[in-house]
């Protein structure tokens, strides 16, 4: 499975930022999206970006807004 957080992570600038969504045509699903916030949580944590907004369709998360600090 692709590291979706990481992959916009390192295409980003320094103070940009992006949403993070998943993409049907790399196969990417909404239950194997979940991975994603994950991911994006450890990088928050190192403070490497913040999670601006989480956006859901229903139980699952759909949209994860970041914001590159290093």
């Amino acid at each position: 499975m692709r590291d979706m957080a990481k992959e916009v992570y390192e295409k980003m600038k320094v103070g940009s930022a992006a949403w993070i969504r998943p993409v049907a045509a790399k196969g990417d699903t909404l239950p194997a999206f979940q991975a994603a916030h994950d991911s994006a949580k450890q990088l928050a944590e190192g403070g490497l970006i913040t999670i601006g907004k989480v956006t859901r369709q229903g139980e699952w998360i759909d949209a994860i807004q970041i914001r590159r600090l290093a």
